[in-house]
């Protein structure tokens, strides 16, 4: 079972060796691939084989290139993630508006679930106001608890003056860090289901290549938030950084097993499809910190 998370820091070449990943640089290194779930190269300065590129692929790794500030750029991803790709396909673009709102309404509830539960488990008292929130999500999420579950959620996490995509760049630089890393990996799991990331359940901007995968993150942005929460400091630091991209070997409880947030998610995106396919939301399950 892969399990490594591989952060390429440094000048080099990346090849592909007898089922090992090789990065000749100052030194060279060698990794298995098998054991590889998510690699990240944040050096630019870079080379790579097309016969590694294959590999990765093939191997369904989640690879991320990040730009010159060492953010996440890009994502390797197959063309085809299953072999009946086409039919999935056309379940996706058969599934109703009903089951949708459905299903969203299910996502949007554990989502503010999930943020009460952290807020509870660090003892803020509005903990108790997101739980009314999660109770109140109606269907569709039609009197946009989420929006306000944020804004609760976010001051009383980082002050009352903090908003997201404002200049805070030691918060919001991390949360925007760790969010795409966790995008990558529903990114991934989604393309290996045989569906489209750019046809969502709720979001539907059509510059947004990754609609479905944004619906389907939501309820474990708090994981990213709560490392961030417990480990930001006045600047960020590479240790943190590392910590956040080595997040999706943390471990959850999904279906009754101690499962990594990576095969967490898989478990969750495939309920999603079924409740989607099936036409029954209680089918979509959740997870607990």
């Amino acid at each position: 079972m892969s399990w490594r998370t591989v952060v390429v820091e440094n000048r080099c070449k990346l090849d592909y060796s007898m089922g090992y990943l090789v990065c000749r640089g100052e030194q060279t290194k060698k990794v298995l691939l098998d054991e590889i779930s998510t690699l990240i190269v944040e050096n630019t300065a870079f080379a790579v084989t097309g016969v590694l590129l294959a590999e990765l692929v093939k191997r369904k790794i989640n690879v991320i290139f990040c730009d010159e500030r060492y953010n996440p750029l890009a994502q390797l991803n197959a063309i085809y993630g299953r072999y009946d790709c086409s039919g999935t396909i056309g379940e996706q673009i058969r599934w109703s508006d009903d089951i949708k709102s459905e299903v969203w309404t299910r996502i949007v509830r554990q989502k503010i679930a999930q943020q009460a539960w952290f807020l509870k488990d660090i003892e803020n008292p509005r903990y108790s106001l997101l739980e009314s929130y999660a109770h109140d999500v109606e269907i569709g999420d039609r009197t946009n608890r989420e929006g306000h579950a944020a804004k609760v959620y976010f001051n009383a996490l980082f002050g009352m003056d903090f908003k997201r995509g404002d200049g805070n760049i030691s918060v919001n630089g991390l949360l925007d860090y760790g969010y795409a890393v966790l995008l990558s990996a529903f990114n991934r799991e989604v393309v290996s289901d045989g569906y489209l990331t750019q046809c969502g359940i709720f979001h539907r901007n059509e510059f947004n290549y990754y609609n479905l995968s944004c619906d389907l993150m939501e309820p474990f942005r708090v994981i990213v938030d709560r490392y961030v929460f417990l480990n930001c400091g006045d600047e960020i630091s590479v240790e943190v950084k590392h910590g956040i991209a080595n997040i999706l070997n943390s471990r959850v409880q999904i279906c009754d097993k101690s499962v990594t947030v990576s095969d967490a998610i898989s478990v969750y995106c495939k309920r999603v499809f079924r409740a989607l396919n099936e036409r029954d939301a209680d089918l979509v399950v959740s997870y607990e910190l």
